[in-house]
């Protein structure tokens, strides 16, 4: 006769036979749908290019060798690929800019709207959230009219007679940043205010009970405690900066490319498939490394707060 525990166990194989066979759709999904083009996107990075695009089925590295390096014309000597690094150095740049301006805008928005009444909050995050509805390229474009050389901003501050002629603001990192911030600030506002939410804030009014004024109860209360949306906050923003297309493709013009453009266009004019394949994988491995810093930096976090 079986006894309680081997009953026990085998009920616990058959519960886990069954979650498997309920989550086999959903896995199968994603092996097709995620797994599947990356594998795709890591053989052809390993393949020769073909005249014409697509690849020859022959195993080679220079796709992996044209990120960083190209070959002199004359004498077929390696050099750094400038334009590359400096585009990876862009990409990069920017990301960090724009994730910075998104907290500084993001968390003062959230902090606001996680102190209104609790009737009217609901009403707060719908404002916020209206820009999702719109799709992405016509926000873009909204943020082409403000800033261009006969847009709202030059032309305001010619009325007032601050400038006498257009600012070219079009075409530049300037005008990259800008669109990127007003694109993902609110990717940046909603999990900071998740965080501010759940803050105690009678921990505030203790703080200025011990005579700590605003910015130490800020630096020393406040920040610690929402952290956690703080870092969410900043990989939501991060990454999909690292790989946007629309926003450097209409606000800066062929010659400030991103990496998402320097991938599109390998794909496309360049025909270049196995450079695409290689850059697309580069930008993979740079988006991994963040969020292993991000892990690395979140458990030094924990047990130092244990």
């Amino acid at each position: 006769m079986a006894t309680a525990r081997e009953i026990a166990e085998a009920a616990e194989r058959r519960d886990i036979r069954q979650r498997w066979l309920l989550s086999a759709p959903a896995l199968v999904v994603i092996f097709f749908a995620g797994i599947g083009p990356l594998a795709i996107m890591v053989v052809y990075s390993f393949l020769e290019k073909s005249g014409y695009g697509g690849v020859v089925w022959k195993f080679s590295t220079a796709g992996w060798e044209s990120v960083f390096f190209q070959r002199d014309i004359f004498d077929d000597t390696l050099q750094f690929a400038d334009a590359h690094l400096s585009i990876f150095w862009r990409s990069v740049k920017l990301s960090v800019i724009t994730t910075f301006l998104t907290l500084i805008f993001g968390f003062p928005t959230a902090f606001f709207i996680a102190t209104r009444p609790e009737r009217t909050r609901d009403l707060w995050l719908f404002l916020i959230t209206i820009p999702f509805w719109t799709n992405l390229l016509i926000r873009t474009f909204a943020i082409q009219e403000v800033i261009r050389n006969e847009g709202i901003a030059n032309t305001v501050l010619i009325k007032l007679g601050i400038i006498s002629q257009p600012i070219q603001m079009m075409f530049t990192d300037f005008a990259i940043m800008l669109g990127m911030t007003y694109v993902f600030l609110p990717l940046m506002v909603l999990p900071l205010y998740a965080s501010l939410e759940k803050l105690d804030f009678r921990l505030v009014e203790a703080g200025y009970d011990l005579y700590a004024n605003r910015f130490q109860v800020l630096r020393r209360i406040i920040i610690p405690l929402v952290k956690p949306g703080i870092i969410a906050g900043s990989i939501l923003v991060f990454i999909p900066c690292l790989g946007a297309y629309v926003t450097p493709r209409v606000l800066g013009g062929g010659k400030n490319l991103m990496i998402g453009n320097l991938i599109e266009l390998q794909f496309g004019q360049g025909r270049n498939w196995p450079l695409g394949a290689a850059l697309s994988i580069t930008l993979l491995i740079i988006v991994v490394a963040a969020l292993l810093v991000y892990v690395r930096q979140a458990s030094k976090s924990g047990q130092r707060h244990g």
